[in-house]
């Protein structure tokens, strides 16, 4: 009785060819951007909550005058707004992911990938407009109870 032979591995007449670079390297810019961002978003959002809950007075110290504040420094302005687009970007880009994933259809795919990129941008253009232009002391509004108010 013979004894069976196995080919080796890819001997069967198909030629792969790994180092001829097909399509857009969006897919890898995409998953390195995932990580980098994992990566910033965990040192923004530990900063946050320990700024917020665990230096001064704690969580019963978050009010409206709190975050006035805050947002009265360009450091803390740019300090949010850095983790709300990271955020915003890394979940659209984790939501994307899986529409491709799991939407069998075209149509499907197309239609839940652009009701994503609308409410990203939508959330994102709103998140700037609020931590550019909150105004804690508006005309007419009371200025002897907050102390970050001047008196006008």
């Amino acid at each position: 009785m013979a004894t069976p032979t196995i080919s080796a591995p890819r001997s069967g007449g198909i030629n792969y060819n790994r180092n001829k670079r097909s399509g857009s390297s969006f897919e890898m810019i995409a998953w390195l951007f995932m990580r980098l961002s994992g990566v910033v978003l965990v040192v923004l959002i530990f900063g946050h909550l320990f700024v917020n809950l665990m230096a001064g007075d704690g969580i019963h110290a978050i009010d409206f005058g709190f975050v006035a504040g805050k947002w009265a420094s360009p450091f803390w302005q740019v300090w949010d707004l850095l983790m709300l687009w990271l955020a915003m970007l890394h979940g659209t880009n984790g939501v994307r992911t899986i529409i491709n994933d799991y939407a069998e259809r075209n149509a499907t795919r197309m239609t839940l990938k652009t009701v994503l990129y609308i409410a990203t941008v939508v959330i994102v253009v709103l998140g700037t407009l609020v931590i550019f232009t909150f105004d804690p002391c508006p005309a007419g509004a009371v200025t002897d109870l907050p102390s970050f108010c001047p008196a006008k």
